[in-house]
């Protein structure tokens, strides 16, 4: 444990500080709330439907699309800054690893994945 009693100090004063804050909030916050107050925002749009409304599968598979080619971009930057380091074995591993995911999106694209109708 030598080297972590500051890290557990912080934590424990960061914790003391969120219950300490939300719990004066609760108490001493005004509560003075309607039904204006209490329905969803959505952007400046009156609420349609219902919060367990279903969504189209679409949304959800362009969802995890954006997430898979998002975490290439996240890959490519740790690269993109040991480019020299690497040399040429760096270069041909990140080659492969963008072919895969360039399957992948020719592969969505052929599906139907993204298209909206």
């Amino acid at each position: 444990m030598l080297g972590y009693e500051a890290v557990i100090l912080l934590l424990a004063i960061a914790g003391t500080i969120a219950v300490v804050f939300v719990g004066l909030s609760r108490f001493l916050g005004p509560r003075n709330l309607n039904e204006e107050k209490t329905t969803p925002y959505e952007c400046g749009v009156p609420p349609s439907g219902t919060a367990r409304e279903r969504f189209p599968v679409r949304y959800y598979i362009v969802a995890m699309l954006f997430i898979i080619f998002d975490i290439e971009v996240v890959f490519l930057y740790p690269w993109a800054r040991l480019f020299r380091e690497l040399g040429m074995v760096g270069f041909v591993e990140m080659i492969l690893f963008m072919l895969v995911l360039l399957v992948g999106l020719v592969y969505a694209w052929r599906k139907g994945a993204l298209e909206w109708e």
